[in-house]
C-alpha cells in the first residue's frame, strides 16, 4: 500500500479509512466462509487485477480483454466445485502465461497472469489446508499489519528515504516500523491461537517482503506515469494499489505451510 500523501484532505482520510475497514470485513467473512464464496471474491479481485495490470503495462482494450480470459481459465478451474487449487489449476495457471505470451508477444503483459493469479492460488490453497483460516489471516493480516506500522512509523518518526525514486513518502523508518507491527501481531496470534513459530520467525521478512511489492507497484504506476493502478475503490485507486503487499507475500507464505519446517509449534 502506497504512502498518503502528506497533503490529504480530512474528508479523503475519512473515505479511505471507510472503504479501507469495508474492504478488510469483506475479505474476512469472504475467508470465514472459504469454500465457493472465498473462490467467488478472489476470481472477480484477479479479473480486476489483471486489467490493471494491462494498463499499466500499456495493452489495447482488445489485449486487455484477451488477458481477463486467458486468466479467468485457471481462476475457474481453481472454484471447489471443478478441480480446486491444487496442481491441474497451477499447471493451467503456467500454460495460461505462455500461451498469452505466445499470441500477443508481449512477455510483460503475459507476466501479469502468474503475477494477479498465483497469489489467488495461494490463498485458495492456504484456506484449505488443515488450520486454513487461522494459516490465511495471518497471511493476510501480517500485510495490512505492515501497512498500518509503516504508515505510523514514517509519519511520526520520518527520517531517511527509503527509495524516493520510486516512492518518495516511504521511509526506512517506516519499513521498521511495519516490520515490528507485522511481529508482534505474529507473537499474538502465537499465544491467542497457537501459530507455530515457523511462521512468526517468518513473518519479518514477509514484511520486508509486503514492502517490496509496495515499492514494485509503485515503479509500475511511475514507468507508467499515473498515480494510481486504477480508479475502483474509493479513496483507494486501484485493486492492485491495495494488493501489492499481498502479491509476494501470499505464495511464499503457502510455501511455508505446504512444505512445513519442521520447526515446533
Amino acid at each position: 500500500m502506497s504512502d498518503p500523501a502528506p497533503g490529504k484532505r480530512p474528508s479523503d482520510l475519512a473515505i479511505r479509512a471507510v472503504t479501507g475497514v469495508g474492504m478488510i470485513a469483506v475479505a474476512l467473512v469472504a475467508l470465514a466462509f472459504g469454500g465457493f464464496p472465498l473462490w467467488l471474491l478472489a476470481a472477480a479481485v484477479g479479473v480486476f487485477m489483471m486489467a490493471e495490470w494491462s494498463e499499466l503495462n500499456g495493452a489495447t482494450p482488445q489485449t486487455k480483454r484477451l488477458g481477463q480470459y486467458v486468466l479467468f481459465v485457471p481462476l475457474s478451474i481453481m472454484c471447489p466445485i471443478a478441480a480446486g487449487p491444487h496442481f491441474f489449476a497451477l499447471g493451467l495457471l503456467v500454460g495460461a502465461f505462455f500461451f498469452l505470451g505466445i499470441v500477443t508477444k508481449r512477455p510483460a503483459l503475459a507476466t501479469g497472469v502468474l503475477y494477479c493469479g498465483l497469489p489467488i492460488y495461494a490463498l485458495l490453497l492456504i484456506r484449505e489446508e488443515p488450520d486454513g483460516l487461522r494459516n490465511a489471516l495471518w497471511a493476510l493480516s501480517l500485510v495490512w499489519a505492515t501497512d498500518i506500522g509503516a504508515y505510523f512509523a514514517g509519519r511520526t518518526i520520518g527520517g531517511p528515504k527509503l527509495a524516493p525514486t520510486i516512492s518518495p513518502n516511504k521511509t526506512w523508518a517506516g519499513l521498521i516500523g511495519g516490520v515490528v507491527a507485522a511481529t508482534l501481531l505474529a507473537l499474538v496470534m502465537h499465544q491467542v491461537y497457537l501459530l507455530p513459530w515457523t511462521f512468526v520467525a517468518a513473518t519479518p521478512l514477509l514484511g520486508v517482503l509486503a514492502q517490496v511489492g509496495d515499492l514494485y507497484e509503485s515503479h509500475l504506476k511511475r514507468r507508467a506515469g499515473v498515480k494510481d493502478s486504477g480508479s475502483v475503490i474509493p479513496g483507494h485507486g486501484g485493486v492492485l494499489d491495495r494488493l501489492d503487499g499481498v502479491v509476494p507475500v501470499l505464495p511464499v507464505a503457502a510455501l511455508l505451510i505446504v512444505l512445513p519446517l519442521g520447526f515446533p509449534s
